[in-house]
């Protein structure tokens, strides 16, 4: 079975996003909306009427979020090209995609873990996983996803202690508070899983091999930073953070068109 798309594709979505999950103006999406509502600036087609002034129109939240591709696998796949306006169930599906989400993310970071440091019991996590995406609501909902959340992240943390073994003196700052700090020069192979890197100075440092899962980085400045072969860095993390044309990304992440305007 061929791994589903790890991208958002709007164009094949049905806008679930815009109406299956809250918002809280508190954190950047213009309004409180409770889930199951659709957003005031969807459009009938189910495109965003502001998408291209989301920041400027105070939507900041909405141009950091990405679903990992969950919203066309459930649009298309596991509601086969059923749209929510012929849904009677929301919250059913408002969940489903909650979960589609998860796994999407886990598949992302599993397909790193191949294309880096292949491991069979990845490889098998990887496939039991990408057969779950094509389940059917009721066996999505039920999954253990605890447990293979903890499977995964093991198996993470395994890939990550490979890839970063030729620094063995790199400093891990895992889960560390680091808001606000400046952090420079050579920081390859070093730990910041779960760190706290709201608006850290990160100006020029060198994150290669760097683990960087679940790290938040809002507001981060990376400018002129090296994230070429930085481990589990997601688009959402690079869309939150601050850098520049000289910022350095891993192959496959996109340059938010804020950091060059």
């Amino acid at each position: 079975m061929a791994t589903p798309e790890l991208m958002s594709d709007c164009s094949r979505c049905f806008g679930l996003c815009c109406v299956l999950l809250p918002f809280a103006a508190a954190s950047g999406f213009g309004v409180d909306k409770p889930g199951g509502t659709p957003c005031l600036n969807l459009l009938d087609d189910d495109r965003c009427g502001i998408h291209t002034s989301l920041r400027e129109d105070g939507w900041p939240g909405c141009t950091v979020f990405e679903c990992f591709g969950a919203g066309q696998q459930v649009s298309q796949v596991t509601y086969s090209g059923r749209s929510w306006r012929e849904q009677d169930n929301l919250g059913e599906m408002g969940a489903v995609l909650s979960v589609m989400r998860q796994l999407h993310e886990m598949l992302v970071h599993l397909t790193e873990v191949g294309r880096r440091s292949p491991d069979p019991a990845a490889e098998s996590a990887r496939a039991e996983i990408t057969t779950l995406t094509e389940a059917d609501p009721e066996t999505l909902l039920t999954y253990d996803l605890d447990s293979l959340h903890q499977r995964v992240g093991g198996l993470l943390a395994d890939a990550s202690a490979r890839v970063r073994r030729p620094w063995p003196a790199a400093r891990d700052r895992s889960r560390a508070d680091l808001a606000e700090i400046r952090l420079t020069g050579d920081l390859r192979g070093w730990g910041f899983r779960g760190a706290t890197m709201i608006r850290a100075d990160l100006r020029g440092a060198d994150l290669r091999e760097a683990d960087l899962l679940g790290a938040d980085l809002r507001d981060a400045d990376v400018r002129g930073s090296d994230l070429s072969s930085a481990l589990f860095l997601t688009q959402p993390q690079v869309n939150a953070s601050v850098g520049d044309a000289t910022t350095v990304l891993p192959e496959g992440l996109a340059r938010p068109g804020r950091w060059l305007a």
